[in-house]
Parts: structure tokens; C-alpha cells; sequence
């Protein structure tokens, strides 16, 4: 190919590629400019002045009791819905499977909640589990008005609403496995428990890696649950980094602060994400290796 046409292909693939760059700058680059920017000032109590004050307001908020206990909050979310939520996606989509008739009515129902926004699966647990008005009302473990568990209350919204996402991926995973292998096993005797830990799991590790780095980055970002069953109470005991930056962000004097706090939790979930990638990736078999 001459030297015009590799420069055709070039111009080609970069104006292609230029809409997503523009948004990814404009979204990504240009908000990540104006959080280093607002963490760099302090701003008056009208937001209608600000002071350069450097990396003093970065040390005070990332060193300071709030953001730390905004993390332990935010980490005891991850621990309540990643784990729960793969499990039982797994068990979901390892049940339906199978070669039954009717069996594509209770893929569709296992699936349902993938098409339930945040809010919705809020407002249901909301109308459930509230402890004055809830059809439900306080089970055991679970109280929305109790400091030690309303955590655990706003984690199971997340687990049921992120239960269809989690179902679809490992299915679509377990129709991905070539049936020579688990009918192999078969005949070498396995049963179907030691068959699922030593065939089909191992498989299926690529899927897991995918689905722990996102559901990790989903319990990170997770905000509409908190703020609508519990607001960030009881006592505190559920404001995670999310909701301490939207609810310092409502006051202009503190928007520096919810800046600083966002680039805190920016980095805290790029670090998770990569401790996963480096960690679980060495567990992960991969078809062609």
C-alpha cells in the first residue's frame, strides 16, 4: 500500500473515532479538570468567590475522619452485595440451564429485574421493609431504622435489582461451554457438584472477573438506594463517598470538599478494580491458553 493510501486509512479511522474521543474528553478529561479545579479553591458561603488554597484542602478531606468512614461505609456495601449478588446469579442461571420444557418462562422471570431502573427496585423495597409503613417491616438481620443492619437493607435492593444482569451474564457464560467437556466429565464419573467446581467453573472464571470488577464499580457508584430508603441515616450509618459528596455538594462553601472527596473515590475504585484484574486474573482459564 502506497504512502497515500496508509495516511487515506489513517484519517479514515481517526474520524471515526473522533466522536468518542470528543465525549470522552467533554465527559471524562474536562470533568476530571474541573474536580482538580474546585479541589484547588475553597469557595464562599453564596459560591460566588473562591480562594486558592493548593493541596492543603486534598490532605485535610482525604486524611479526615469523613472520608474514611464514607469508605469503611462504602466497602461494607461492596461486601454485602458482590458476593450475594454472584451467588445466587450463579445458582439462578446454573438452574435454568437445562433442556425442560417451559423453561424459557423462568429465564424471562430470572431475568426481569435487568429491566428494573434503581429507583424502582428502591421504591419496592422501600414499600417492603420500611419499619413504619412497610408490608414487611423489619426482618431479622435487616433494619432500616437500626444503625447496625439499615446497610444491609439498602445492599439487598442492590443484590435483587442487579440479580438480572448478573443471571443473563453467567448464563449466556454457561451456554458458551462446549457440552463434549461436561459429557466427558460425565462419563469419567463426576457428579454434577465435583462436574460444576472442576469443569464448569473454571470456564466460567472469565465471566466472574468480569462480573466482580463491575458489581464492585456499581456498589462504589451506588447513590438512588441510600437516598431513598434511608437518606444517609440512620445516624450516618449508611452515607457512603457517593452520598457525602452529593450531600456536600449542596452547600457552596463545601463543594471543594465534595471535589476532593470525588477524586478520593475516582482513585479508591480504580485501585480496587485493578487489585481484582491483577489478583483474580492469574485464577482466570482462558479457552485458548
Amino acid at each position: 500500500m502506497n504512502r497515500r493510501g496508509r495516511l487515506r486509512e489513517a484519517l479514515t479511522a481517526y474520524g471515526m473515532l473522533l466522536p468518542s474521543l470528543v465525549v470522552f474528553g467533554v465527559f471524562f478529561f474536562y470533568a476530571l479538570y474541573r474536580l482538580v479545579y474546585l479541589g484547588l479553591h475553597q469557595q464562599n458561603r453564596t459560591g460566588t468567590a473562591e480562594r486558592f488554597v493548593g493541596f492543603s484542602q486534598f490532605t485535610e478531606v482525604l486524611g479526615g475522619a469523613e472520608f474514611r468512614s464514607g469508605l469503611w461505609i462504602s466497602m461494607q456495601y461492596v461486601l454485602w452485595t458482590v458476593p450475594a449478588g454472584l451467588v445466587l446469579g450463579v445458582l439462578l442461571a446454573v438452574a435454568a440451564h437445562r433442556r425442560l420444557r417451559g423453561i424459557r418462562f423462568f429465564q424471562t422471570v430470572f431475568a426481569s429485574t435487568v429491566a428494573t431502573s434503581v429507583a424502582v427496585a428502591s421504591v419496592i423495597f422501600f414499600v417492603m421493609l420500611n419499619p413504619i409503613v412497610g408490608y414487611i417491616g423489619t426482618v431479622p438481620f435487616i433494619d432500616l431504622a437500626d444503625p447496625a443492619s439499615a446497610i444491609r437493607g439498602v445492599a439487598l435492593s442492590s443484590v435483587w435489582q442487579n440479580l438480572g444482569l448478573t443471571f443473563i451474564i453467567v448464563l449466556a457464560g454457561l451456554q458458551a461451554i462446549p457440552e463434549e467437556l461436561v459429557e466427558a466429565a460425565t462419563v469419567d464419573g463426576y457428579g454434577p457438584v465435583r462436574r460444576f467446581f472442576t469443569v464448569t467453573l473454571p470456564l466460567l472464571s472469565p465471566t466472574m472477573l468480569f462480573l466482580v470488577v463491575v458489581l464492585t464499580v456499581f456498589a462504589l457508584q451506588a447513590f438512588a438506594q441510600i437516598d431513598i430508603l434511608t437518606q444517609g441515616g440512620p445516624a450516618g450509618s449508611t452515607e457512603t463517598l457517593v452520598f457525602k459528596i452529593f450531600r456536600l455538594g449542596q452547600e457552596p462553601v463545601n463543594v471543594g470538599r465534595g471535589a476532593v472527596m470525588a477524586i478520593g473515590l475516582f482513585f479508591v475504585t480504580l485501585v480496587v478494580a485493578l487489585g481484582q484484574f491483577s489478583l483474580l486474573n492469574r485464577r482466570v482459564h482462558y479457552g485458548d491458553r
